[in-house]
């Protein structure tokens, strides 16, 4: 129990709180990641993090993917309530479900930067990965100007996504990003999510050192 709470914790904390160039019309475009598309909203100026570890390959967070760890993050799973708990249950309903996805895994950067990176699974088990990121996209809070693009990351074709969500704490537009990938039978989608007055682009290093480093679970 004790630790169902501290993940609903950290995700509250955390809610209170991409080659070549898209559109703004949320069309696609297709390329390698270091296609340089500089400023918004991919920013690829910004260099990875380092990897100081590896999530996915074994405990805390099992994955059908792994990527890079980022110092100073760390990794741990979700789990799933106690479904006779009605308060822990419905917490979880709100915060470990979006957009047809469950999430599984969350990487705590808060020890050197303000945010999250959160790994989610599509429910479906034939779910395409730009349907389910769309899906995803779709279902956050007062989302505008999606884009997406899509890019070969070692023997993965990689869906990321780009957008604005609206802060009503602070009452401005933040962007966001998340990314999708379809291996083997199953759709994970890892997204990037500051803290209510953290900077965005402060997590772009260890979302791009994810992105860069994504490889099947062996």
């Amino acid at each position: 129990m004790a630790r169902r709470l501290l993940a609903v914790a950290a995700l509250t904390a955390g809610l209170l709180t991409g080659c070549g160039d898209a559109g703004a019309d949320g069309s696609e475009a297709t390329g390698g990641p270091d296609a340089s598309a500089t400023g918004a909203p991919w920013h690829d100026e910004v260099t990875a993090a380092g990897a100081a570890g590896t999530v996915g390959a074994a405990a805390p967070c099992p994955l059908p993917v792994t990527f890079g760890l980022a110092d100073g993050w760390r990794a741990a799973a979700v789990e799933t309530p106690d479904p006779d708990d009605e308060v822990a249950a419905a917490l979880a309903e709100a915060l470990a479900r979006r957009g047809g996805a469950t999430l599984r895994c969350e990487v705590d950067g808060r020890a050197v930067t303000p945010g999250f990176l959160r790994v989610w699974t599509a429910d479906g088990p034939d779910v395409a990965a730009r349907q389910a990121l769309e899906a995803f996209v779709g279902d956050g809070e007062q989302v505008t100007e999606p884009q997406y693009r899509q890019s070969r990351v070692g023997d993965l074709d990689v869906v990321e996504a780009s957008w604005l969500s609206h802060r009503e704490l602070r009452d401005e537009d933040v962007r966001e990003w998340a990314l999708a990938v379809r291996t083997g039978e199953a759709t994970v989608l890892v997204e990037v999510s500051s803290t209510s007055f953290g900077e965005p682009l402060d997590l772009v290093p260890a979302y791009r050192l994810a992105r860069d480093t994504l490889a099947a679970t062996a």
